[in-house]
């Protein structure tokens, strides 16, 4: 993709820098879109698919953090931190999570469109993989949140989603109880496997077409699970 082709998502609340930013970028071609919020931010990222975001850490309805942990979950392209956070934990932190970068308010413009020069650069070849798992009768879309069985849509409770999603991107791998429930539950729950089965249970209910006989959802006795991959039988 060459540099008049690009998309870039600018996240940030201050309506001045999301203007700067959007002159300084449109007049070098890049195409622009810009949210406010994180909520906005994670909608147009899932309808746009944005080649790069530049992201701010401080968002009137969520952290910024959470918006790059949840970009993360289906979105590969580069994400670069804007912030006025210049602690070196506050770096950590956003490039732990999955930034590629972070660069610190008031900033350098030069500095910043070279540094996406960069990025893209290295983005070039990088596929762009939409957030929606189309499954036989059953449709997953990661970034609303959204699940359908057979063009219905079901309600899975927060923790149900998180275990569906970390399932799907780990699609055709055994997963270990220990492994689901320290990323659903936290460190203190990694034993807690009655506590996994009862929600596996619950959302086999859900998704399956026969929850004694599942399709998707396959148990590894005495070693966790694993969602059935496209080759499976």
């Amino acid at each position: 993709m060459t540099k008049t082709e690009a998309l870039i998502l600018v996240v940030d609340d201050d309506v001045q820098i999301l203007r700067a930013l959007k002159h300084a970028l449109v007049a070098r071609g890049y195409e622009v879109l810009v949210a406010s919020t994180g909520q906005e931010a994670l909608e147009l990222a899932a309808v746009q698919l944005p080649r790069m975001i530049i992201l701010d850490l401080s968002l009137p309805d969520m952290s910024g953090l959470d918006v790059c942990r949840e970009l993360r979950t289906w979105l590969q392209v580069p994400i670069l931190v804007l912030s006025v956070k210049d602690r070196p934990a506050d770096k950590v932190a956003a490039l732990d999570i999955g930034a590629d970068d972070y660069l610190t308010k008031p900033f350098d413009t030069s500095e910043l469109l070279a540094r996406i020069r960069s990025h893209l650069r290295r983005a070039e070849q990088l596929p762009v993989a939409e957030p929606v798992y189309d499954l036989e009768n059953l449709k997953v879309d990661i970034a609303r949140r959204q699940v359908f069985r057979n063009g219905e849509e079901i309600h899975l409770t927060r923790t149900e989603f998180a275990l569906l999603q970390y399932l799907l991107q780990n699609a055709g791998r055994v997963v270990t109880y220990g492994i689901l429930l320290q990323h659903v539950w936290g460190p203190d729950y990694e034993t807690d496997t009655q506590t996994l089965r009862v929600h596996i249970g619950n959302l086999r209910r859900k998704i399956e077409p026969d929850p004694d006989r599942p399709r998707f959802i396959l148990t590894e006795p005495g070693v966790g699970y694993r969602f059935r991959a496209d080759e499976d039988s």
